[in-house]
């Protein structure tokens, strides 16, 4: 059989790729956003693009991965109108277009991703792609009100849309380890996260710290039940993986319980760090976490576990950690010393990963140069490795295989 991708497949292959770049634009954005709130240099300096940093990590970047992710689940071309809004929506608003004409694009696509959803919760009607339908319809609750809650307030409903999103993946990858009691404890979860983050909009005090303790139950049961507990006793990947999952739940635990401690956040510090705690130590490890195994269905292509990735890992939670302490202390040189940290982990691991993929790229096509002048010859290359680090073994994906509600998805 032919291995080369037939032509439909290959444009859906490109349309992916190109989608995958215009959330890395949104993330680069978002990074530049982040700078200019931290009152440091940023490549473009601008009051209007620190004011869109959160909806542009969150919605933009986030919203186009998660979605571009789900898409090639549901494997359909019109699927593939989701991210490209959400990372249309976020890059015009930083470019300096209408902020209505942004909001309404990230809208759209925040819809668009929830009747994805949808479409795959009726192929498969499995409980689990239920609670991924919960996810996207808290994101489009959180894009909608956009249009009339200031940040701040609208930011429990995408916490809870992350967490929620998050937890449901790691359900799905590990379910044999998690145990049969890992999808009826994922709907309470998500009942519970949804529920606490309507609160914390209505009444932001008891709400904030309802969604505070359900976070850290939700830390508590993955740190418990999950694989990283036992990942990180071995090598390679396995224990790459473990490592970050384990310091993703950690961080979904510190601002856990800072949110029950604190309530509504009165304070700039008591802020920075419920909110970074979720979106940079939580999700941005859980990203570093998933990459290896969740990229090469979106890209294609395989991203290898490279033993240099423990770099941008051990980088992000080195600065999470100083800008942590910079909260907790009032000190703003140490706060604005982790944001930087925090920035550099983030793009080094980026780069990381578009290398990597890069040059399992060109030993692929070696090795079938290499192949076909072997067949030519009518013998075998003994020297041809056949890219032996083209990709992660069955054994470091955590042992599992497709689910049964990813062979559903994908039809």
């Amino acid at each position: 059989m032919d291995p080369t991708p037939r032509p439909p497949a290959l444009r859906l292959r490109r349309a992916r790729t190109a989608l995958l770049v215009l959330g890395g634009l949104s993330l680069l954005a978002g990074l530049n956003a982040g700078l200019v709130r931290l009152g440091l240099w940023a490549p473009v300096d601008s009051d209007r693009i620190g004011d869109l940093h959160g909806p542009v990590m969150v919605l933009g970047f986030l919203g186009t991965v998660i979605s571009l992710e789900r898409a090639q689940a549901m494997r359909h071309p019109l699927a593939l109108v989701a991210p490209a809004l959400l990372g249309l929506g976020s890059v015009l608003l930083i470019l300096g277009a209408p902020v209505l004409l942004g909001k309404l694009l990230v809208l759209e696509g925040a819809v668009a991703f929830l009747t994805v959803m949808i479409a795959l919760w009726r192929r498969t009607r499995a409980d689990l792609v239920a609670t991924q339908v919960t996810g996207a319809l808290l994101l489009a609750l959180g894009a909608g009100l956009w249009f009339t809650t200031a940040v701040p307030n609208l930011l429990p409903v995408l916490v809870a849309f992350l967490v929620v999103t998050i937890a449901s993946e790691r359900a799905e990858l590990a379910q044999l380890s998690i145990g049969p009691r890992a999808i009826p404890t994922l709907l309470l979860i998500t009942s519970a996260l949804s529920l606490a983050a309507t609160s914390a909009v209505l009444w932001p005090d008891l709400g904030a710290r309802l969604l505070g303790a359900v976070c850290l139950l939700t830390a508590v049961w993955l740190i418990r039940n999950d694989v990283g507990r036992r990942m990180i006793r071995t090598s390679g990947f396995r224990r790459f993986n473990g490592a970050a999952l384990l310091a993703g739940n950690l961080w979904l635990a510190v601002a856990g319980l800072t949110w029950m401690i604190a309530g509504r956040p009165e304070t700039t510090g008591t802020y920075d760090l419920v909110i970074h705690g979720v979106f940079l130590g939580f999700a941005f490890s859980m990203i570093m976490a998933h990459a290896p195994t969740i990229f090469p269905a979106v890209l294609g292509r395989p991203l290898p576990y490279r033993s240099v990735m423990w770099g941008p890992l051990v980088i992000l939670h080195l600065g999470t950690l100083y800008r942590a302490m910079g909260d907790v202390v009032g000190v703003d040189e140490l706060w604005q010393t982790g944001g930087v940290i925090t920035v550099v982990g983030i793009l080094l691991f980026a780069v990381t990963a578009v290398l990597s993929v890069a040059r399992s790229g060109e030993r692929s096509r070696s090795g079938r140069r290499r192949t076909s002048a072997t067949d030519a010859n009518g013998g075998r290359d003994d020297e041809d490795d056949h890219g032996t680090d083209s990709g992660t073994n069955a054994d470091e994906n955590e042992g599992v295989g497709r689910t049964p509600a990813q062979d559903g998805a994908a039809g």
